[in-house]
């Protein structure tokens, strides 16, 4: 262990790290690494986890030309001189991330800015990396000397093996994985998704710092163990990790008063005092328990998030004091500009926060009422098609408001031809606002052309319905449908995306989440809805139901007017 120990202060370190008898890597297969690293096998032995880190690093595939620690040993004097290390500036790239020093000494603590400035002399496409700190910090103490340390950190950095995510070293990377990081929040955290909404002016804003409480709060003892997955897995880990943590900090603070004026603060403050309510293996058992998307449909969100952002002109860091980050759902729906027979400005403020994050870069539009249009299908269809998303808002004369976010443009539906054809996303959703707000989650139609065999209008509901209750809850994780993937958005077969809304020139069905069904006739007003018993929840309205107003609502984007 000795030839590790030159930049560690052992005071500060596990002290069971040291008592442990060293242990042996030999595996080499994917799926037993996998095993070890999740359990910790090598997170007892200081000098085991430096083999280990140096044998998964080295096997990163990277550029052709990779700086390694001869370049180091090179043009470390020219770059540092005879500066004092403590008080070296850091590059403008890590955005005034925290140093951390976890367990490093004095002597380790300036040779991370030593080395983070050869990094930035190496790789002058790196644009923007505020976790460079914290992984070269970490690495630091688990190398033999600067220059070893160096070579790591830059065979991460240079990784071009497209499958394989690892760090963000630009603008547009950075905020598409906050945006997605918001999307999976929306799904997968959503009783912490409405805190952040109740209390903060601007969400993304907050979920702008998850790869702060990665890199920069986490205890040494935690983002060691979550590193060690992270060399084995990849970046789909991290998002695991933080949705753990969201998960925690509501479950710990769920009803407390906030400890200081910001959720951001007390959400930070949290995670750096992790250790007195979560244990390091807890909070991976939470993380690896969330039944994540795959690899896959993640990285195509990611996409999605980056396009949207392309086309805003949002590819890198603004100085000026207008934010690039999400809209501020108080700003995006502006209560001068705003105006719906169905809804207020709070509640399409409410609804606005659980829509994707690309979308919430835009304002709503009105494109069809009733009130003004008619109660025509036909007419529904000339307002709504052009436009992707489009947002449904029925009130029922009873006074019931419920709705649907709809991610795909209905002119899809003329690919049946005649018949009912299912389309959409997993990114479809609905939800009822009155008698109470509820959303309901996505759930997926396996069997479309069940329904679409069905030649008599009124049954449309009922067998929509019995498609929708039966896979609500699959068996086979592999047999589900993937939530994201679009036939016309990633070129891939049709029988691959999701089939969530239908239309005809007699009906609309709208297969939602938790066993809900929306079915509307072809003169808008009347509709019903089926209700799955087998859920515990209150059904969207009532079963039958006759419709008061019916809004349609595209998105406009508000930043090129």
């Amino acid at each position: 262990m000795d030839e590790y120990n030159r930049f560690v202060d052992w005071e500060k370190m596990d002290v069971t790290i040291q008592a442990q008898d060293p242990k042996e890597l030999t595996c080499t297969e994917f799926q037993e690494l996998k095993q070890l690293a999740r359990q910790g096998y090598w997170a007892k032995n200081h000098s085991l986890r430096a083999k280990v880190y140096h044998k998964l690093i080295n096997n990163i595939p990277c550029r052709t030309v990779t700086p390694d620690a001869n370049v180091y040993r090179d043009i470390v004097v020219k770059i540092i001189g005879k500066r004092n290390s403590g008080s070296l500036p850091l590059p403008e790239f890590v955005d005034n991330s925290l140093v951390p020093t976890y367990c490093l000494n004095a002597e380790g603590i300036g040779a991370v800015r030593k080395i983070i400035l050869c990094i930035a002399n190496q790789f002058p496409d790196i644009s923007f990396c505020p976790a460079l700190p914290s992984v070269t910090a970490l690495l630091l103490h688990y190398s033999k000397d600067e220059a070893e340390c160096f070579e790591k950190v830059c065979r991460i950095l240079a990784c071009n093996d497209p499958s394989k995510r690892l760090i963000d070293q630009t603008f547009l990377a950075f905020e598409s994985s906050c945006m997605t990081f918001g999307d999976l929040v929306n799904k997968y955290c959503q009783a912490a998704h409405k805190l952040m909404v109740a209390v903060s002016e601007d969400v993304l804003e907050v979920y702008s710092d998850w790869q702060r409480w990665l890199f920069g709060e986490l205890p040494m003892v935690y983002i060691a163990r979550v590193f060690d997955v992270f060399l084995v897995e990849g970046y789909k880990v991290l998002y695991r990790v933080a949705l753990a943590l969201l998960k925690f900090f509501h479950k710990v603070r769920a009803g407390q008063p906030m400890e200081s004026d910001s959720i951001q603060q007390d959400i930070r403050s949290f995670v750096r005092d992790i250790a007195k309510s979560v244990s390091p293996e807890r909070l991976l058992e939470k993380a690896f328990a969330i039944r994540l998307f795959s690899r896959k449909e993640i990285q195509l969100l990611q996409m999605a998030n980056e396009k949207a952002l392309q086309q805003k002109g949002i590819t890198v860091k603004q100085k000026s004091v207008a934010s690039p980050k999400r809209q501020n759902v108080h700003l995006a729906v502006h209560a001068e500009n705003f105006k719906s027979e169905i809804v207020s400005v709070k509640e399409m403020r409410d609804i606005w926060s659980w829509i994707p994050e690309r979308f919430a870069l835009c304002q709503p539009l009105l494109l069809f009422t009733t009130l003004e249009h008619g109660c025509s299908l036909s007419r529904f269809y000339s307002h709504s098609e052009g436009h992707e998303p489009t947002l449904l808002l029925i009130k029922t004369t009873a006074k019931e408001v419920c709705g649907a976010y709809l991610s795909t443009d209905w002119s899809e539906r003329r690919r049946g031809g005649n018949k009912l054809s299912f389309f959409g996303t997993g990114e479809c959703f609905v939800f009822r606002l009155q008698p109470e707000v509820e959303r309901y989650e996505w759930v997926i139609i396996k069997h479309p052309e069940l329904a679409m065999s069905v030649s008599e209008p009124e049954n449309h509901a009922t067998q929509a319905s019995s498609t929708l209750s039966s896979s609500s809850v699959p068996s086979d994780p592999s047999d589900r449908l993937s939530p994201f993937l679009s036939a016309r958005h990633f070129n891939l077969p049709s029988k691959t995306a999701s089939m969530f809304m239908a239309g005809s020139s007699e009906c609309i069905i709208i297969g939602g989440g938790d066993g809900q069904a929306l079915y509307l006739d072809a003169d808008l007003n009347h509709g019903r809805t089926s209700h799955c018993n087998t859920f515990n929840n209150q059904p969207l309205c009532s079963e039958s139901f006759q419709i008061s107003v019916l809004e349609v609502w595209g998105f406009r984007d508000n930043m090129n007017g």
